[in-house]
């Protein structure tokens, strides 16, 4: 079965194999989330074993949810605020400098339409991929195979069900671009009131 949830197939999530990882990740999760924010350290070190991949820099404030671990790919100098969900049954690519509002979820998670292969427990996945710089809002939702482009901004509150191209601004349920970011804009200083 895990095999099968690797490849993006219809799996069955009460397998022996996948149940030992699922308890693996738990026990990490609750030694991290129980670690005070100063025990800087040691909340890395569990991060480091629980995550497929952590940059240099990257901060995650617990609480922290995951499925697995494993299949999460964090880039450096990310910063994710308290209650991060990340349902990693496909793979959660996050590139560099992305910021993360609190209570964001990212789920891979699907499951079948068909209600006879719902009852009888099947489900599948797809990955999701966040650029470069990326801002999630608080409360941002992303849905199981969307894409994030590089410097995007999505909006507090918003529900991602289709792909964002990068330098864009998106808002609501679900989210739509409401504006274009300029890359090469001057910078202006934010303490020039």
């Amino acid at each position: 079965m895990r095999e099968r949830m690797l490849a993006g197939d219809l799996y069955l999530a009460e397998d022996p194999e996948l149940g030992e990882l699922l308890h693996r990740a738990s026990g990490l999760m609750d030694a991290y989330n129980a670690n005070p924010l100063p025990a800087a350290d040691e909340r890395r070190r569990l991060l480091t074993e629980l995550l497929g991949e952590i940059g240099e820099g990257t901060e995650i404030r617990p609480p922290l949810r995951v499925d697995y671990g494993g299949q999460i790919r964090i880039g450096a100098r990310c910063f994710a605020n308290f209650g991060l969900v990340a349902l990693d049954v496909a793979a959660i690519t996050i590139g560099d400098d992305v910021q993360i509002g609190a209570n964001v979820q990212l789920l891979t998670p699907t499951h079948p339409i068909e209600p006879v292969l719902r009852r009888q427990k099947w489900e599948a996945a797809r990955p999701i991929t966040i650029g470069d710089n990326v801002w999630l809002g608080s409360g941002v939702i992303v849905l199981p195979g969307v894409t994030i482009g590089e410097n995007t901004v999505v909006g507090a509150g918003a529900v991602v069900t289709k792909d964002l191209p990068a330098n864009v601004v998106a808002v609501g349920n679900p989210a739509r671009v409401v504006r274009e970011i300029d890359p090469d804009a001057p910078v202006t200083d934010p303490r020039a009131g």
